[in-house]
């Protein structure tokens, strides 16, 4: 097993640079374009030149001073969700909502009612009933 772990560690970081690079906006490359970084990666991966040359100098990194871990990201950033139970537009479409279904539900109602009415019309085969009773 342990004759594996350098290839699956050099497989790892090919895999994780790759997906960096792919996954890295276009503005924060540095040097080269985005796809001659990508194509690096890829042939030069199994030695890894490719990998590590993205990692050390493709990519800008933000040190401790640039907000780069999730608190400082955090802390300078204002959420701009709302929990629902404070969000207007979220209520008000709970109220729509509701509307809709007591509207839907109101016209089912009727329907039954006029269902059940032409039902009692058949069995009691009253001649007032327009349509024939069907056999």
């Amino acid at each position: 097993m342990l004759r594996y772990l350098p290839f699956l560690l050099v497989l790892a970081l090919w895999i994780y640079a790759f997906i960096d690079c792919l996954n890295t906006p276009e503005e924060e490359v540095r040097h080269l374009p985005k796809v001659v970084w990508v194509i690096i990666v890829l042939l030069f991966g199994e030695v890894l030149i490719g990998p590590v040359a993205w990692l050390a100098v493709g990519k800008v990194r933000k040190g401790a001073r640039g907000g780069s871990t999730p608190s400082e990201w955090h802390r300078k950033h204002k959420r701009e969700w709302v929990a629902p139970d404070d969000n207007p537009d979220f209520l008000k479409s709970l109220k729509d909502e509701n509307a809709r279904d007591e509207s839907v539900m109101k016209d089912w109602e009727a329907d039954l009612r006029r269902r059940e009415e032409e039902l009692k019309r058949r069995e009691d085969g009253n001649p007032e009933d327009p349509t024939p009773p069907k056999s």
